[in-house]
């Protein structure tokens, strides 16, 4: 693609920038026309500002990030519309019709939001990636409230959102303990351990970025604070997906940077985090000691019904194995089998297997794949921006192997959840995309190519 960098309408910019900030507000949703998000209405405003822009510019342009995802897209789709020769009931019918829509704003965004990023200064991805990592802890900090406001027999969520939703929703209750209720935050999202898993993103992609931070930059104190913060809201989510995600995150982290993982810019701030919940925890021994014990049970009935979703796929796989049931239909097939309604698989591989068969698998082995390539070609631009002594190597580096983290330890939490289905994965994976141009930019003006 060219190198040209071209400013488009406000309006668009801040409609794209809005629906990053926003990807992770699940209970923003109204009933209307089956159910439509927050997410859903910024991404569809998002795509028509886009469309207007480039016929108004008479511009059909693409990169080739953008070019290559429309055709994994278009993969995709042709699997879904092959698996759709599988529905049987009406009810399959109209489930397959909603994620029909949904894939094809998920991958409108990506394809657009691609398209729109790399027509921009390197300035704006840096901007695009703060939306997103602001949303994500501004989701946070609502939970920080809603804990705060349950532990004081107050619903935060009937006053702050059931007004705008006409929902209802609340804090996780988990059980209790001797009559006292264990809280799991879950802040905007559906499930605490849906957030625990987004809470992955800044977690990780942000890390090496400040640990390669100069003493006295202006920003090493923000995102020390930041991540504290965020790693105790993940905490506070008691999930274990996420802290399998967490643990493969940092795994993949210390390949590069296992000597910084142990500096004293890493152990300040997890120290302070350590002293905090070491607190936290002694003033209430007993009670924490049963939660702790209740989570690192593996035959409690959470734990089975996770692995449990797992046998239904050789007996899908064996009646339909190239395309599976049809996308979006596991709720319906499990209602068929036990009789619970709206039951989703509780891990993505399975819904992926069941709903897309053999052939959909493949098709998105094949979409990591290139992921995975697009990362390693951004830590690429980092060694080739360092060889020359670019001060933006110590920025662009850190960020690849942080998006590469934050990628595996989501492919890691999905295994018993399936967050790789929402918005806010799309958004990650349009930032993690477009990284190697944007940056590569810089390696033309020393005779180099991204």
């Amino acid at each position: 693609m060219s190198g040209a960098v071209r400013r488009s309408s406000p309006l668009a910019e801040l409609v794209f920038l809005a629906a990053l900030f926003t990807v992770t507000f699940e209970k923003l949703h109204w009933a209307v026309a089956g159910d439509v998000s927050l997410s859903d209405l910024l991404a569809a405003l998002f795509l028509v500002a886009f469309v207007f822009e480039r016929v108004a510019r008479a511009d059909g342009r693409l990169p080739r990030a953008a070019v290559t995802a429309g055709l994994f897209s278009a993969a995709f789709l042709l699997v879904y519309l092959l698996g759709f020769y599988n529905l049987d009931t009406q009810q399959a019918f109209v489930q397959f019709g909603k994620g029909l829509v949904k894939f094809g704003l998920h991958f409108g965004l990506v394809v657009a939001g691609a398209a729109f990023v790399l027509r921009r200064s390197e300035r704006f991805y840096w901007t695009a990636l703060g939306a997103l990592v602001a949303g994500i802890a501004a989701n946070a900090a609502y939970g920080v409230v809603q804990l705060l406001a349950a532990r004081a027999g107050f619903n935060l969520d009937q006053v702050a959102l059931s007004p705008l939703t006409g929902g209802a929703s609340q804090i996780n209750l988990y059980g209790a303990v001797q009559g006292e209720a264990i809280l799991r935050t879950n802040a905007l999202t559906g499930d605490p351990n849906h957030l625990a898993i987004m809470l992955l993103v800044p977690l990780l992609a942000l890390a090496p970025v400040y640990l390669r931070l100069e003493p006295g930059h202006r920003l090493r104190v923000p995102i020390a604070v930041l991540l504290a913060f965020l790693l105790l809201v993940f905490l506070s989510t008691l999930s274990r997906s996420g802290a399998l995600g967490l643990a493969v995150g940092v795994l993949v982290l210390a390949i590069p940077y296992r000597r910084l993982l142990v500096s004293r810019a890493a152990l300040v701030p997890l120290g302070a985090v350590a002293v905090l919940i070491a607190y936290v925890v002694y003033r209430r021994l007993d009670f924490f000691e049963v939660v702790l014990r209740s989570r690192l049970q593996r035959g409690d009935t959470a734990t089975s019904a996770h692995f449990g979703v797992y046998g239904f796929i050789p007996d899908v796989v064996s009646t339909h194995p190239l395309f599976g049931l049809g996308l979006n239909t596991f709720s319906v097939y499990y209602e068929f089998v036990t009789g619970k309604t709206d039951w989703g698989p509780h891990s993505f591989y399975v819904a992926l297997l069941v709903e897309t068969g053999l052939v959909g698998a493949a098709v998105f082995a094949a979409f990591m794949w290139w992921l995975f390539r697009r990362l390693a070609a951004a830590r690429a631009v980092g060694r080739a921006l360092a060889a020359v002594r670019d001060p933006a190597a110590a920025r662009v580096r850190p960020l690849a192997w942080g998006l590469t983290a934050a990628l595996a330890g989501t492919l890691a939490a999905n295994l018993f959840y399936l967050t790789m289905s929402f918005y806010y994965f799309y958004a990650f994976v349009l930032l993690a995309i477009t990284a190697p141009a944007v940056f590569g930019r810089r390696l033309s003006s020393y005779g180099g190519s991204a």
